[in-house]
């Protein structure tokens, strides 16, 4: 397993980051199990989040570390301030009510790496900024970051930080994948674009991609003709992500491993520092993606991937 640092955080972060999505009560020991595997092949981050599983998800990686007394072992990302029925709820407010939330259902009082799950244009980045800097005085918190924001509001928040001597976001959550979506998998939700890839290369600010594998989309299964998964349709369905998948294809028969391998390891080759977030709940799921984070890929193939370039 390689490792990455963040600022703020003095433990190193597993480039591979444990999706938790679907952790709940009645199945348990399916997400106990799973976590053991996680960590028997050297992970130690987890990704949660206030929403997830109706709070059962942060309630169930809370037992997993009381339990198992590893909490020390673990790096905690999780988020708050998603928008609800009524609309965006980034204030200093909702983020209070989320946070005490998440340390009450995680049964700990210090969260590695908290990220706000969505953005509200309207609130001034410094606010949130103010915010969350409370909790990082407080020593509560470790790092904060952000998922679904814009580079430009990240920028902006931590021009903000630096003005005032304080923390600013030290990594962002979007979604990056070999596969390009045609539109925002859900409303709000903000996929890596050449711009924004090349504002991470240029501040090296760490990204963890969420969908990192674009959702199954190179595991074999889908082809222009099977279309029976709306979403992935939707989002992933082009001539351009065809052409992707057949690249991928040819190069992971070059190396002996697998598209969604390729797909992975696209992640991680990226010239600034990534962590991919993944939902493997099976053991084969699970050496899959161990072995896909070790692959080298030069910036050759990755242009070829990426399709900006012809011939490797």
């Amino acid at each position: 397993m390689e490792y990455i640092s963040v600022q703020g955080l003095q433990k190193p972060i597993s480039r591979l980051m444990k999706g938790s999505d679907y952790f709940f009560h009645d199945s348990y020991d399916k997400a106990a199990a799973n976590l053991d595997s996680f960590m028997a092949i050297g992970g130690n981050s987890i990704d949660t989040a206030n929403i997830y599983c109706g709070g059962q998800s942060e309630e169930v990686i809370g037992r997993y570390m009381q339990e198992r007394g590893n909490r020390d072992q673990l790096v905690i990302l999780t988020k708050g301030a998603h928008h609800d029925q009524n609309g965006p709820r980034v204030s200093e407010q909702h983020i209070r009510d989320d946070i005490t939330k998440s340390f009450e259902r995680l049964q700990t009082d210090f969260i590695d790496l908290y990220a706000l799950h969505r953005d509200d244009p309207n609130v001034p980045a410094g606010e949130v900024i103010e915010a969350l800097n409370e909790y990082v005085k407080a020593g509560t918190v470790g790092a904060i970051g952000v998922s679904n924001w814009t580079w430009q509001r990240i920028q902006e928040a931590n021009e903000y930080a630096a003005a005032h001597q304080l923390a600013g976001f030290s990594f962002s959550s979007p979604n990056l994948s070999l596969a390009k979506p045609n539109e925002p998998f859900w409303t709000g939700c903000v996929s890596a674009d050449v711009e924004t890839c090349a504002w991470h290369e240029k501040e090296q600010l760490p990204l963890f991609s969420w969908s990192s594998q674009a959702r199954g989309f190179f595991t074999g299964r889908f082809t222009p003709d099977i279309r029976d998964n709306a979403d992935l349709v939707r989002v992933f369905y082009n001539d351009d992500n065809w052409e992707r998948l057949e690249r991928a294809k040819r190069l992971a028969a070059t190396k002996q491993v697998t598209a969604i391998q390729i797909a992975l390891a696209y992640v991680l080759n990226q010239p600034y520092p990534t962590c991919a977030l993944i939902g493997a709940q099976s053991a084969e799921e699970l050496r899959s993606c161990d072995e896909g984070s070790l692959i080298h890929l030069t910036k050759d193939e990755l242009d070829w991937l990426d399709l900006t370039k012809d011939k490797l």
